[in-house]
């Protein structure tokens, strides 16, 4: 990788909606990449180290995989990615903040996912609202 480590996409949010990502943290708020030096899943506005949001893009090395088997389940009996995430950190392991420019929608909501299927329909069918 070009920056020898993991990248993940992030994105701004309002400081309300930190609850609703996983929130980095990497000790500056400006330019395109940053090292993230640590991550917190969900946390209230008042607890979150920034507002760079997780956004479900992500590049990263295979040792995750390592880590998620020795991890196993984690928050709702579930593998969290966040967790393996955290432990390449713990391991030494470089892990970047890429600030993404593309448009997103959060389609772990009924919103969301409307809001996509609205999008793709106008981009490839043609189709508009009137």
């Amino acid at each position: 990788m070009a920056n020898d480590g993991s990248v993940l996409g992030v994105q701004d949010v309002v400081r309300e909606d930190t609850s609703k990502y996983g929130i980095v943290d990497t000790h500056q708020n400006t330019g395109q990449t940053a090292q993230v030096f640590s991550m917190v899943e969900k946390p209230a506005p008042e607890d979150a180290p920034s507002t760079l949001a997780v956004v479900g893009r992500y590049v990263l090395e295979g040792e995750i995989f390592d880590h998620l088997r020795t991890l196993g389940k984690g928050a709702g009996g579930e593998i969290q990615l966040t967790d393996g995430i955290a432990a390449l950190m713990q391991a030494k392991r470089k892990v970047f903040a890429h600030r993404y420019d593309g448009k997103r929608y959060d389609c772990g909501s009924k919103t969301g996912l409307f809001e996509a299927t609205v999008a793709l329909g106008r981009k490839y069918h043609g189709f508009e609202v009137k």
